[in-house]
């Protein structure tokens, strides 16, 4: 038997809203920080934790201890440089959801 026309099986649609967030403030971010003109000692640090935070948003299921240390790396690295702060916001937001509590 056939299946109707209109109408589609879509398998594995579905995406925790979460780590769509994850993924789009760690790409903001991300983008933010390779526009951003100025150096700083810790610069490579965030990048490689920024793109361990992208990977995990990959695999679509991160490990929130994780998740948790990338970020506080990511801000210790970032966290003077006022002009990423909301990007780094956006990221921080993100990862607390794994965590159930947002501060």
């Amino acid at each position: 038997m056939g299946r109707s026309t209109g109408h589609r099986a879509v398998p594995d649609a579905y995406e925790d809203p979460r780590v769509t967030e994850l993924r789009t403030a760690v790409s903001r971010l991300r983008r933010e920080l390779a526009a951003h003109p100025g150096e700083f000692p810790d610069r490579a640090i965030a990048e490689d934790e920024l793109a361990a935070l992208a990977t995990m948003a990959a695999t679509g299921a991160p490990e929130p201890r994780r998740l948790r240390r990338s970020l506080l790396l990511v801000a210790g690295s970032i966290g003077s440089v006022s002009a990423l702060a909301r990007a780094l916001a956006g990221v921080r937001g993100a990862v607390e959801a794994f965590h159930g509590t947002r501060s």
